[in-house]
């Protein structure tokens, strides 16, 4: 019998192109969790803003994000990945400084659009890059390490954060990405090499892009204002209605044209389809967990940004040691018993929150455990659950791909942190901001426990001939 083939080298081109897409990606993904310890910062800054109308500074970027992935993705496969990757990081430095000189809260929203287009541009282009340049066999641990900037985002995210505002204001959460990405712009086009996918359509669907993202944004403000229009006044329910309309036209029309910008044809493969909805499950909870949770602890235990920032950091500190773990796992095991593990781990960990956090502070089994837990499922999840949706993805449509999968990822977050700010609302004392928060936690369970069935029940265990 001969014998079982060696894992074939990786070439330096591709450690090259990990480490500037694992950079880039990091900053993206900070963005969305450096600024949980701004928001009380930035609702003095704009006290005329009302809090729905600021938790948009949140929202809008994940939703710009989703709304342009398919696009980018599309036009990183048809005109070159590299060009787009560079394009998306140029815009998301302009976005960043106007986001961090921006005078007013509709100016501070609209920046953060801006930078929101930047970051979609960057997403499936990267992931494209990253894919095509590591040998097959190696593809699970290169997403491993990946991935792991989004636990080390989740991470750092609360303590850098913390650092900023403390000594700069608030501002520094935006301006920070400007010198980061710069350095970026000047190393990237050196270490990156162009890449197009085969076959792509050079005319796509482009009517339909808007449908699905505005359908979701449609849901979103049905969750963020739904508190003060009322759950069955005629605004919250035309705008779910909207959302129902706006998604089935979008199915619609990616049914029949001829060429679809996503190609329903990916969700024909169980991997991507299952992949994806079990994501929905970790997004939710693991967000809506760490969105409000700096709130709850500067007000209800009287903790300062810079001590809330550094006691949230153990958890997700942790999933950065374990994404690159789990990706080398997952290339013996598969994603799915990993993701069941983090299921498992995440529920157990909002559990604790639910029987030992209280009003009064206590660190180590009321936030320090807790989040242990919590980092866990964060390191067998972040990187897993690209690895798992795009475990069967054909190259040519690695772009496309990757965009579809990075659009629910962001659509989800954004949906995560709207019902988690939706239910906290504004408590006039510290028990009513507890029940409210046992609400986001009774929620992150079940969310969590989804997860673990999905992975351990549903989730193919072996690829299939394709």
């Amino acid at each position: 019998m001969a014998e079982a083939a060696e894992a074939p080298e990786i070439p330096k081109a591709a450690w090259r192109t990990l480490a500037i897409t694992s950079v880039v990606g990091f900053m993206v993904s900070l963005e969305i969790t450096v600024i949980s310890l701004a928001r009380a910062e930035i609702a003095d800054a704009f006290p005329d803003a009302s809090p729905s109308a600021l938790s948009w500074v949140i929202t809008a970027y994940n939703i710009g994000v989703a709304s342009l992935l398919l696009p980018a993705g599309w036009a990183a496969d048809r005109r070159g990945r590299k060009k787009l990757f560079l394009m998306g990081l140029a815009v998301f430095v302009v976005g960043s400084f106007l986001s961090g000189i921006a005078p007013s809260a509709e100016l501070l929203i609209a920046a953060r659009v801006l930078q929101s287009i930047g970051g979609a541009m960057q997403f499936p282009a990267g992931l494209a890059l990253l894919l095509t340049a590591f040998p097959i066999e190696r593809r699970q641990m290169a997403i491993g390490i990946w991935g792991a900037m989004g636990g080390l985002a989740a991470a750092v995210g609360p303590s850098l954060g913390a650092i900023l505002v403390d000594v700069f204001g608030w501002r520094a959460v935006f301006l920070i990405n400007v010198p980061v990405a710069l350095v970026a712009l000047l190393v990237a086009p050196k270490w990156l090499s162009e890449s197009v996918g085969e076959g792509v359509a050079e005319h796509v669907d482009l009517i339909s892009v808007p449908f699905a993202s505005l359908g979701v944004g449609a849901f979103v403000l049905g969750i963020v204002q739904g508190g003060s229009w009322g759950w069955g006044s005629a605004s919250t329910l035309g705008a779910f209605g909207t959302g129902v309309l706006l998604l089935l036209l979008f199915v619609f029309r990616s049914s029949r044209h001829e060429n679809p910008l996503f190609d329903l044809g990916l969700l024909k493969l169980k991997t991507y389809l299952i992949g994806n909805i079990g994501g929905i499950f970790f997004v939710v909870a693991f967000f809506g967990w760490l969105v409000v949770l700096p709130e709850f602890i500067q007000k209800t235990w009287g903790w300062s940004v810079l001590k809330t920032g550094f006691a949230i950091a153990p958890g997700p500190m942790l999933a950065t040691v374990l994404s690159p773990i789990s990706g080398r796992l997952a290339d013996r095991i598969g994603n799915g018993p990993i993701l069941t593990a983090g299921g498992i781990a995440g529920a157990i960990g909002v559990s604790l929150h639910l029987l030992f956090t209280d009003t009064d502070p206590n660190y180590l089994v009321g936030l320090l455990l807790p989040g242990l837990f919590i980092g866990v499922a964060a390191g067998c999840s972040f990187a897993m659950l690209v690895g798992a949706s795009m475990r069967e993805v054909p190259p040519r449509q690695f772009g496309m791909g990757g965009a579809g999968r990075t659009t629910i990822f962001q659509l989800s977050v954004a949906v995560g942190v709207a019902i988690a700010i939706s239910l906290v609302g504004r408590p006039a004392n510290a028990a009513e901001f507890l029940d409210n928060m046992q609400m986001v936690w009774i929620l992150g369970v079940v969310m969590f426990l989804l997860q673990a069935v999905t992975f351990s029940l549903i989730f193919p265990k072996r690829p299939s001939s394709t």
